[in-house]
């Protein structure tokens, strides 16, 4: 065969190669979000909330994300703060509303969990509830103090008695504290650490306890008569928000399933079961 025509084929079968490679290379170069969104969205998903008030509240922008949105929210309630978490990055939930930032790094920093937040929820100050006395400055030297075992919460309880003058803390601006980086404690105040489920149940045994709001009425609290310090709210970086997998960020279910939160529907179930303990910040 002579040469150019050799030339010639050789030619024409890179050309044609190339022509069928190419849509492959360029598939595979397509950003992964990109080949997401083509991807058929879900119609149903499973939330994860914490029972008690949060799980009454999430029942209203259920109804509200099935009649307005055309999502259907299963909701599987949990009693502790570790699991939620974990179902959510094994892929047992598609969501999770309970956490605040804090805490949602300390678990990442620990677990290396691939989770990222997709719209706020509610800010719910912490509370510090006693029924032995009706102001801080009344504690007795070596009160006991109950505080949420978990780092974030642990901590943010802590900055709150600094806030108040009990104690002094050598890292103020530090939210992972422990009772080990107390630098000054002149009542000699003794910490109890618990977890934040049971920890409102053992006012009766401690002179404190420390609990986040949406615990209150979990735990058998009343604020009417048993609060008597709560954080403030401004500049406070402990908002709660709803939770899902890296990989979902920008899914049109996860914008559904924020604005069947974010609306006055659910904000007017938030002031009937919490009042003035929790705060909308959107």
């Amino acid at each position: 065969m002579p040469l150019l025509s050799v030339f010639i084929r050789n030619l024409y079968n890179a050309a044609l190669f190339a022509g069928l490679l190419a849509p492959a290379i360029m598939a595979a170069a397509l950003p992964a979000r990109a080949q997401a969104a083509e991807m058929p969205d879900k119609t149903t998903i499973r939330l994860g909330v914490i029972e008690g008030d949060e799980l009454e509240v999430w029942q209203t922008a259920a109804a509200y994300a099935k009649e307005k949105e055309g999502l259907n929210i299963v909701l599987v309630p949990f009693s502790d703060y570790i699991l939620p978490n974990e179902a959510l990055n094994n892929g047992e939930l598609d969501a999770n509303a309970f956490q605040h930032r804090p805490y949602l790094e300390a678990q990442i920093a620990q677990r290396g969990y691939k989770i990222t937040p997709a719209g706020d929820t509610c800010l719910y100050p912490l509370g510090a509830y006693s029924r032995r006395v009706k102001k801080l400055e009344d504690l007795p030297i070596g009160a006991t103090i109950g505080i949420p075992d978990d780092p974030s919460n642990e901590g943010r309880a802590l900055r709150l008695l600094a806030q108040k003058g009990l104690i002094t803390l050598d890292d103020p601006a530090n939210i992972l504290v422990t009772p080990i980086n107390i630098s000054d404690n002149p009542k000699n105040l003794q910490f109890q650490e618990m977890d934040s489920g049971i920890l409102g149940r053992a006012i009766g045994d401690m002179d404190l306890v420390i609990v986040t709001n949406s615990w209150v009425s979990a735990t058998g609290l009343n604020p009417a008569t048993e609060l008597i310090a709560a954080e403030s709210p401004v500049n406070n970086p402990y908002v709660n928000f709803i939770a899902v997998r890296s990989e979902d960020t920008g899914r049109p279910w996860v914008q559904k399933l924020v604005a069947s939160y974010q609306n006055e529907t659910v904000r007017s179930a938030i002031w009937r079961v919490f009042g003035n303990r929790a705060i909308t910040p959107w």
